[in-house]
């Protein structure tokens, strides 16, 4: 989906299509890892791109509104969705609403990475960040 600076009607949309890939993304699964940075460096701060560019991936924009922009981006530690938000607000009521979807979620001031575990302790390795943790989604029986 590609949206280029459209009115707050479609930043509902942004949202839930955001959840969806998040879902996509991230998986429904549990997952504990150990082994978190040692050293966290303060939290990166800047746009999408350069955000990106800290971590050596090439952002494929997929939502570009005025108060949220959310690329793809694949590096060696893996596939992540990045998104940057115009306010604290914005973002926090985004996170709110993705949660529900289960996942990671690595945290920093009006931005988001969102994968795997693994994928997010190798991100907070350099983006810094908190790493928060959506809803826990038992296996679904059969």
């Amino acid at each position: 989906m590609r949206v280029t600076r459209p009115g707050r009607a479609v930043a509902g949309a942004a949202v839930t299509c955001t959840a969806v890939a998040v879902a996509v993304l991230a998986g429904c699964g549990s997952g504990t890892g150990t082994g978190a940075a040692a050293q966290v460096p303060a939290a990166a701060t800047g746009s999408l791109e350069s955000l990106a560019a800290r971590v050596r991936c090439r952002p494929d924009v997929q939502t570009d509104t005025d108060t949220v922009r959310q690329a793809l981006c694949t590096t060696s530690a893996g596939r992540f969705v990045l998104t940057t938000f115009a306010t604290d607000r914005g973002q926090r009521e985004w996170i709110d609403e993705a949660e529900d979807y289960g996942g990671f979620y690595l945290v920093g001031r009006k931005w988001v990475a969102v994968g795997e575990h693994k994928v997010v302790t190798v991100l907070r390795g350099t983006l810094g960040g908190e790493v928060e943790r959506g809803a826990d989604h038992p296996a679904h029986g059969g």
